[in-house]
């Protein structure tokens, strides 16, 4: 007997290859205040809340203007672009969400971007009909890995956590999922996919494409 009875989404770098634009609008952007990031400086704050990934180099490499609120601004500006050029799918995607369509499990995303990100994938994708909810952390007080996105995702969906299945791709997603209660399978990035915090998740796999009815019963 299948357990689940909803599924919830990260959307950055599982939904849509966004980590890439999200890279290089950061580095871009960093690289007017003085912050010189490289690609792989980028990635230790995969999975975080925008402000605090501005916090994380503020407090690394102080600069007096403009504000870290601004910088914010900036970037969001910048990935929206990126999304309306670049945007594209994830591998499985489209034959994840049928599945869950088909099964009658309602979907939503619980993503660590702001509104205005979440609705520009949703407009460069034509995913949006697929989820009954779409929530940002841009909301809560604390980004992942705090759980309080997936928790109000799953309130809004009306699902107990301990009945939710979370997909996520970063470090950060997974502590946040489980933290949530919830079951977790994550489809990393083949860069960090060794990274001793997904040994938590209930299921690692390559690509959505590798999800099936029998890893869903088996949660």
């Amino acid at each position: 007997m299948i357990k689940i009875k909803a599924a919830i989404f990260d959307m950055d770098g599982l939904l849509i290859d966004s980590e890439p634009l999200w890279q290089e609008a950061e580095i871009e952007t960093f690289k007017d205040v003085g912050v010189f990031l490289t690609k792989e400086m980028a990635k230790k704050t995969m999975g975080l809340r925008l402000d605090e990934v501005v916090e994380y180099w503020f407090s690394r490499s102080p600069w007096k203007k403009p504000t870290k609120k601004e910088i914010e601004i900036k970037i969001v500006e910048r990935v929206i672009e990126l999304i309306g050029r670049k945007g594209t799918l994830k591998n499985g995607v489209i034959k994840t969400l049928d599945f869950f369509t088909v099964k009658n499990i309602p979907m939503a995303i619980a993503s660590s971007s702001q509104t205005d990100i979440i609705n520009a994938v949703l407009d460069k994708t034509s995913i949006g009909k697929y989820f009954k909810i779409v929530h940002s952390a841009q909301n809560e007080k604390y980004g992942k890995p705090h759980p309080g996105v997936y928790i109000t995702a799953a309130e809004k969906i009306d699902i107990d956590p301990k009945h939710c299945l979370a997909f996520e791709d970063s470090p950060n997603g997974v502590l946040a999922a489980k933290a949530a209660k919830m079951k977790c399978v994550v489809v990393p990035d083949q860069i960090i996919k060794t990274d001793n915090r997904f040994s938590i998740a209930d299921k690692i796999i390559d690509s959505l494409n590798d999800f099936s009815l029998e890893i869903l019963e088996n949660l």
